[in-house]
């Protein structure tokens, strides 16, 4: 009798450990992406009743990411996940131009814009707001920031409706680069004085940078400087009332 229960206990303890081989690498594995039918499962979860449209892969910092697209009524949607851990880094919904109309009545004052966009973001400051005409309709462009995330809203200039809506996560700099304060000194260099409107750090195909938007006269600069050497990479013009 003893002898058949040691037996038995050999081959229950066996069994454990070739459970456990099985079973710890799916463990280890299972908040990790690996495959578009995964990330389409957990932006369908995000978004309820959406259709995946296009799955992307790209690199964000040197880190693989998952990036869909999706559609749903009058909405567009992207949505980008890290494929490590499966977080969803970023945000974003548009809705479809076609489908909004000019409004009637006046343009609500920037201070009613403020008002309206802090109430869809909550605790959140406002680092710039500006009334702009798009797509032959009057709009103010909100961005927002936290310390976890940084927001940017499109609201309808007479209704109050909100358009689009985005936030990604918050990327930190660190010592080695030259700091928000002398890439804004260089970005006004190069435009030639103006208000300097939101500054932000972030990458570009893994390229540390800052960039700059600047508004002056009727017209908004974007900026984009190499962190570490300070070398302009990127500048558009955009005229605000295009």
């Amino acid at each position: 009798m003893r002898r058949c229960k040691a037996l038995g206990a050999m081959i229950l303890a066996i069994c454990l450990v070739a459970t456990s081989v099985c079973i710890t690498p799916q463990t280890v594995q299972a908040k990790q992406i690996t495959s578009f039918k995964q990330v389409k499962k957990l932006a369908k979860k995000q978004v309820k009743g959406a259709a995946v449209v296009k799955v992307d892969m790209d690199y964000d910092n040197g880190k693989l990411v998952y990036e869909v697209e999706m559609s749903k009524g009058k909405k567009e949607y992207n949505l980008a996940y890290r494929a490590s851990d499966s977080k969803l880094i970023s945000y974003e919904w548009e809705i479809h131009p076609w489908s909004v109309s000019r409004g009637r009545g006046k343009v609500m004052s920037m201070g009613k814009a403020k008002k309206l966009a802090k109430k869809q973001v909550k605790n959140a400051s406002i680092t710039s707001i500006m009334r702009k005409y798009s797509d032959g309709i009057d709009v103010y462009r909100v961005k927002m920031k936290t310390s976890s995330k940084k927001y940017e809203l499109k609201l309808h200039a007479r209704t109050g409706k909100v358009l689009e809506y985005e936030w990604e996560l918050v990327t930190k700099a660190n010592k080695k680069y030259i700091g928000e304060a002398k890439a804004q000194s260089i970005a006004l260099k190069k435009v030639g004085k103006g208000r300097v409107i939101k500054i932000d750090f972030d990458y570009d195909d893994g390229v540390p940078v800052y960039e700059v938007d600047i508004i002056k006269g009727e017209f908004e600069y974007e900026v984009v400087i190499h962190a570490k050497t300070g070398r302009i990479l990127d500048f558009e013009v955009e005229h605000m009332y295009d």
